[in-house]
């Protein structure tokens, strides 16, 4: 003989009726009342293709009701959190970063910015960048050929 037990505990549901919780009945009974209601209520006045969408459109909520959970919410919960945090208490959160490599430097990057901005030094796109010792090997080369 094997019993079956469940991994997670907090899974678990006792079943009581057609292998549906008390709670899934509960709201089952629900829905076919309101299904029923509604097309008794309204046949004298739709077609037969037109009731069948409105009953099922008024089951719905119900049979919602009874089997949905969200992250571990029944479905009432879950609407009370949603009306509660989207209508209620909204809150609108703004990303800002600190950036602290920047703070720190910031003092020594602004003056470097004035100081390049003063004497007027642009970096060309079109021209490599190349080290100090490089460039100035570069330049007398250069100048040495020029005067050849």
């Amino acid at each position: 003989m094997e019993v079956k037990i469940n991994k997670e505990i907090r899974e678990f549901h006792e079943n009581i009726f057609f292998g549906l919780t008390l709670r899934q009945f509960i709201f089952s009974i629900f829905a076919c009342i309101v299904a029923v209601g509604l097309y008794f209520l309204l046949k004298p006045h739709l077609g037969m293709e037109t009731l069948s969408w409105l009953c099922i459109l008024g089951a719905v909520p119900f049979a919602l009701l009874g089997f949905v959970k969200f992250n571990g919410m029944k479905a009432e919960q879950f609407l009370w959190c949603l009306i509660k945090y989207q209508i209620l208490y909204p809150s609108h959160f703004e990303f800002a970063t600190d950036n602290y490599y920047y703070l720190l430097f910031k003092p020594l990057i602004d003056r470097n910015l004035k100081r390049d901005f003063l004497n007027n030094k642009r970096v060309h796109k079109d021209k490599k960048k190349i080290s100090k010792t490089k460039y100035r090997l570069h330049k007398k080369n250069s100048d040495s050929k020029e005067k050849i």
